[in-house]
């Protein structure tokens, strides 16, 4: 656990680093496999803090629920890999490589703890979705490859532009769209969502809630933003904005209205999960950004992905070997017995809610704020419709504070000793409100 930690956090700083000193400038690498510029070195960044969070959570959950595996530091640093390919992806092929490194580690991840029924079927759904999106995806770049008789990104916009070949275009665009729908657990392709996060050990869904579907959108900027428009063709004749619009409106309304009634706490944080797809599916549509401008998406991913992880660390840190803690009943009273595990959780699900002052709010903020902003009010109903969902989801997150602090305590929960879990927690509560409070410092990176 150690020596992952310190790797990623060496990753880290060295990606901050490159952030600071490459300015606006893209250096193609590879002959055009690979950019490196301020996006991919920014998700370098987090995608090596993640992995140094969740090697934090996972070494003592794996102690204490019994599935010791040296291998799964291993995996977890390959899938890094993935997601640092995905960063800095400059070619369709590259887009491919990282997608499947990261896929295939995490599906072995999710599988670690073999003797779990329920963490076996969790990974055969997982394996199987995969699997069926990734023959989507390759589909998809197959058409694009027919259209445009190229697979780099850069070179793909130019020639669309120059000779359009619409259908081979657009229903490239389509199946590419679908691909990455299965991949950030988008409505109507997020069924084995709910299944896999509760299947898989509670440092491994902190993972995928995480890292994953930023890598997600990482990838969906890089094919969009470049291959087929993005700035300039926001809403153009290749048709690929509006299909993300209407998964947007479903995303988000089917994951909150599932989330509902879930008494399950990590099937309920599955279903938000979801909910937040179609947030961040919000700001991927609205593509028409400035660049100096192009941070604020970002604002709203590594708030999610902080609040995420820790709101997961908090569910690792109160189970136990013989008792996972999983229903809301469990938490009731958590406020009695360990108030700053549930002032932390509290400050996660405000955050998870878009409630000030929290990263969560000033994130969901700058999304809605930048759709607000595309021609011609296009995304105006899209953002009354995410404003709706905001208030709705408010009901589930605070079903989770009313039971630590104001039902009686049912199962009292014992003394913990996970000091790398509670720093993980402290740390992740401290840095959603710092985002929250000082928003201009952290825009201004």
């Amino acid at each position: 656990m150690g020596l992952t930690v310190a790797s990623a956090l060496v990753v880290a700083v060295t990606a901050l680093v490159h952030y600071n000193n490459i300015g606006d400038r893209e250096v193609v690498l590879f002959n055009g496999m690979l950019v490196a510029d301020k996006l991919g070195y920014l998700f370098s960044a987090l995608a090596a803090f993640a992995v140094a969070i969740v090697a934090l959570i996972a070494g003592p959950h794996q102690r204490t629920h019994a599935w010791e595996n040296g291998e799964f530091f291993g995996i977890l640093l390959l899938s890094s890999t993935g997601i640092i390919m995905l960063a800095h992806a400059g070619d369709l092929m590259t887009i491919f490589l990282g997608i499947e490194t990261l896929s295939i580690a995490v599906y072995v991840l999710t599988a670690l703890r073999k003797k779990s029924a329920r963490g076996n079927e969790a990974a055969m759904k997982y394996f199987l979705m995969g699997a069926f999106a990734t023959g989507i995806l390759v589909y998809g770049m197959a058409l694009l490859y027919g259209a445009a008789g190229t697979t780099n990104l850069a070179a793909m916009a130019e020639r669309l532009v120059a000779t359009p070949n619409l259908p081979l275009t657009v229903a490239g665009a389509f199946l590419v769209v679908i691909a990455f729908g299965f991949k950030i657990a988008a409505v109507p392709f997020h069924m084995w969502a709910p299944d896999a996060y509760e299947g898989a050990p509670t440092p491994v869904t902190a993972f995928m809630a995480a890292a994953v579907k930023a890598a997600a959108v990482v990838a969906m900027i890089r094919v969009f933003g470049t291959a087929l428009g993005g700035e300039v063709l926001p809403f153009g004749t290749l048709g690929w904005a509006s299909p993300l619009v209407i998964m947007a409106a479903l995303t988000m309304t089917a994951g909150n209205l599932a989330a509902l009634k879930q008494n399950n706490i990590k099937r309920l944080l599955a279903y938000s999960s979801i909910s937040h797809a179609g947030v961040i599916l919000v700001g991927v549509t609205a593509m028409a950004w400035a660049r100096p401008r192009r941070f604020r998406r970002w604002f709203y991913v590594m708030a999610y992905g902080l609040t995420t992880l820790g709101a997961f660390a908090v569910v690792a840190y109160i189970g136990s070997k013989d008792r996972e803690r999983l229903l809301l009943d469990d938490w009731a009273g958590l406020a009695t017995s360990h108030p700053g595990a549930a002032l932390a959780m509290t400050i996660c699900m405000l955050s998870l809610g878009g409630i000030p002052p929290t990263a969560g709010f000033m994130g969901k903020f700058q999304i809605f704020k930048s759709a607000m902003e595309v021609y011609d009010g296009q995304l105006l109903w899209l953002v009354i419709l995410g404003i709706l969902n905001s208030a709705v989801s408010i009901y589930y997150y605070l079903k989770v504070v009313t039971a630590m602090y104001f039902k009686p305590v049912a199962q009292p929960v014992g003394e913990l000793h996970a000091p790398s879990q509670a720093f993980v927690i402290a740390l992740c509560a401290v840095l959603v409100m710092a985002m929250g409070l000082l928003p201009s410092f952290w825009m201004g990176l």
